[in-house]
């Protein structure tokens, strides 16, 4: 059953919202930094390693209960430079945590949602919601990290009319460090439990901040992020 939950979680058809947000990826491609899939391969790769690692850790902690949902969420705060991406990942969060509480009910994710209306940043939901599903962190940090990369990729094919066989290909060659950036991220989430929030990763992708901005300005864009 669990195995079946994370698939469900990771899975793009979960009603949580994402289609709608390509990761950076329709900006980067407007960029000329991405142009087909070895560009793709490496900016997910840089995604996986930075925003990817650090959402993979918060996951990570929310579902092993390391800090209460609202001190993670500040952890969240300091570590999204840009209000754009803050404002995006409150937004992921609530419709998250919507599509959660049908599947998984739970007491929990109930009192999550009286006590922060405005919502929680989505990676924190995602822990919670796999905590919820029955699931170990360190499954939570790899629905994470996976969602980091499986969403520009899949929003390239869209943007580039990449092939969709090229866009899963560099998916599926990620794997190895997929699996690292969640045993990181696992590692991390028990470290936070012992020392507090300061002790998760903080690792920054600066050019997606500002990319995210410049997104956020366009009065026409394909996707929400």
């Amino acid at each position: 059953m669990t195995a079946a939950a994370l698939l469900l979680l990771a899975d793009g058809r979960f009603p949580a919202g994402a289609h709608a947000h390509s990761g950076g990826a329709e900006e980067a491609v407007r960029a000329g930094r991405i142009t087909g899939p070895e560009t793709l391969a490496a900016f997910c790769l840089g995604r996986l390693h930075t925003a990817g690692l650090t959402a993979a850790a918060l996951a990570a902690a929310a579902c092993a209960g390391a800090a209460p949902p609202g001190a993670l969420d500040a952890a969240a705060d300091a570590r999204t430079p840009s209000p754009a991406l803050r404002a995006t990942a409150r937004r992921l969060g609530r419709q998250l945590l919507r599509a959660a509480r049908a599947t998984w009910p739970a007491p929990e994710l109930d009192a999550v949602a009286r006590e922060h209306p405005g919502g929680l940043h989505q990676p924190v939901v995602l822990g919670l919601a796999a905590r919820a599903a029955g699931l170990a962190p360190r499954d939570a940090a790899l629905a994470a990290a996976y969602e980091s990369v499986g969403g520009p990729a899949t929003a390239t094919v869209r943007l580039l009319g990449l092939d969709p066989f090229d866009a899963t290909a560099v998916t599926a060659r990620l794997a190895g460090d997929l699996d690292r950036v969640a045993d990181l991220a696992a590692a991390a989430a028990d470290a936070a439990a012992a020392r507090g929030t300061d002790a998760l990763p903080a690792a920054s992708a600066p050019l997606i901040d500002i990319a995210a901005e410049a997104h956020a300005a366009r009065p026409v864009r394909l996707f929400a992020s």
